[in-house]
């Protein structure tokens, strides 16, 4: 049985679901971002103290198809720019349209719809995340960030960065990392 989860955006999320879940003693085969796949059906009861549990723990228990979708649409999301290696080959509408199994007008006009932004925007203000998280640690150079994040050049990735966070990227780096 599949359960979806609002909210879950970090292998701490996982861990406080994996908790929960032993708790209850219910056994999962598969805890990823958004998405709990267990071995048992669940009672209303365990249903409710999951919910609760999670409510707890900054999650949400979802039933909403169409909120279950936008919660798959941010975790791909999250999942390839946060804590992937690997690179993606095709456009991010591409790629969400093949790993969801919808196509993408639907998916952005739905996503535009209930998040009052849209799925480029919400792709650009993570890039902008990791691209400064990879700046603190400083073991990449402007050149290597825009190879890893899939920018076709420094200026496209300074200029996205400045529009994102007002600052150029140098004064960025220089100002908060002395």
């Amino acid at each position: 049985m599949k359960l979806y989860i609002k909210y879950m955006v970090s292998n701490r999320c996982k861990m406080v679901v994996k908790e929960a879940l032993k708790d209850l003693g219910l056994h999962f085969v598969m805890v990823d971002l958004g998405e709990v796949e267990i071995m048992e059906r669940i009672t209303e009861q365990q249903r409710d103290t999951l919910k609760d549990t999670l409510f707890n723990a900054g999650l949400e228990l979802m039933d909403d198809k169409r909120s279950i979708l936008i919660e798959k649409i941010k975790n791909t999301i999250i999942e390839i720019v946060h804590h992937s290696e690997e690179m993606i080959k095709v456009s991010f509408s591409v790629y969400l349209s093949e790993k969801l199994h919808h196509d993408y007008t639907y998916m952005a006009n739905l996503f535009s719809e209930f998040q009052g932004t849209t799925i480029e925007q919400f792709i650009i203000l993570h890039k902008v995340e990791k691209i400064k998280e990879l700046l603190i640690y400083g073991e990449l150079n402007i050149t290597e960030i825009a190879y890893k994040m899939n920018y076709s050049s420094n200026a496209h990735l300074s200029s996205q960065f400045k529009k994102v966070t007002g600052l150029t990227l140098y004064y960025w780096t220089y100002r908060s990392f002395p």
